[in-house]
């Protein structure tokens, strides 16, 4: 079964852009909130600064709605990589013995 990369690249992209965006907003609120994660975001995302309101809260969820986009897509692309050459070894696999057995060669 294959996934559907831009499916997923949505999916991504709106999971990551909600939970940063949620748990700035909730940093907004209660300053204490979520400064661990928030700081590691502020480290990956250039012009990204925990406690700086609202334009962090737009910056960070822009950053996190591309970021998540490109994650969801590399994600999908590398499932269906993996799945057709399994599926591909599977069916070599499934043929060979399909061959033995149709020959005589029964391998116990």
């Amino acid at each position: 079964m294959k996934l559907n990369v831009a499916a997923l690249s949505i999916a991504g992209a709106i999971l990551w852009g909600a939970s940063v965006f949620l748990v700035t907003l909730a940093n907004v609120v209660v300053p204490d909130y979520g400064v661990a994660f928030l700081n590691m975001i502020a480290a990956l995302y250039p012009g990204y600064h925990v406690g700086a309101g609202l334009g962090a809260l737009l910056i960070g969820t822009a950053y996190a709605v591309v970021d998540g986009a490109i994650g969801g897509a590399l994600l999908g692309w590398l499932y269906n990589l993996v799945a057709v050459s399994t599926r591909d070894s599977a069916e070599n696999a499934s043929a060979g013995h399909r061959a033995r057995h149709r020959f005589g060669h029964h391998a116990h």
